[in-house]
């Protein structure tokens, strides 16, 4: 799916720019696989405590105060704040409890939020992957469900819940 996306991006002549929380940078690290990724990649950030979320991507406090930052409020406000900071055409943040602690009943190890501005809409997709999964893999498969999940806004598929 990464050769797909990095494909449409230099078709339409988009670029992408990524805040990572939960990923540590592996989405970014994914897109800058392919060879030609400067054409299409902006400006990266690993916003992964609440004072970078703030401070780079403008992430209001009241946000992180009243629903946390793995939430869709937040994943919402970092898509607009990247694009903000980047003038991207597309932002793509991650923002979620890779575990093996961390969890709550509310938000328990294995939930992730994912946001994709495109075109005047964010889209947010909320994941929760199974949490006995070892951190490494739940980084990678959140990784991986950020890159369809671009691809999917990009070429206008229905993207529901």
């Amino acid at each position: 799916m990464i050769e797909k996306l990095a494909k449409l991006l230099l078709e339409k002549k988009l670029v992408i720019s990524t805040a990572e929380s939960c990923t540590g940078g592996l989405v970014s690290s994914m897109l800058t696989d392919i060879s030609g990724s400067s054409n299409y990649v902006k400006l990266n950030f690993v916003t992964y405590s609440n004072e970078a979320k703030h401070n780079i991507l403008n992430v209001d406090n009241s946000i992180l105060q009243e629903y946390g930052a793995v939430s869709e409020e937040c994943a919402k406000e970092m898509a607009q704040g990247l694009m903000e900071k980047t003038g991207c055409d597309v932002s793509l943040c991650t923002t979620g409890i890779a575990g093996p602690t961390g969890g709550s009943d509310e938000k328990p190890v294995g939930l992730c939020f994912i946001s994709c501005k495109y075109k005047d809409k964010i889209s947010i997709k909320k994941i929760i992957l199974n949490p006995e999964l070892k951190r490494k893999e739940m980084k990678e498969q959140f990784a991986l469900q950020a890159i369809d999940f671009a691809y999917t806004i990009l070429t206008g598929d229905d993207v529901g819940d």
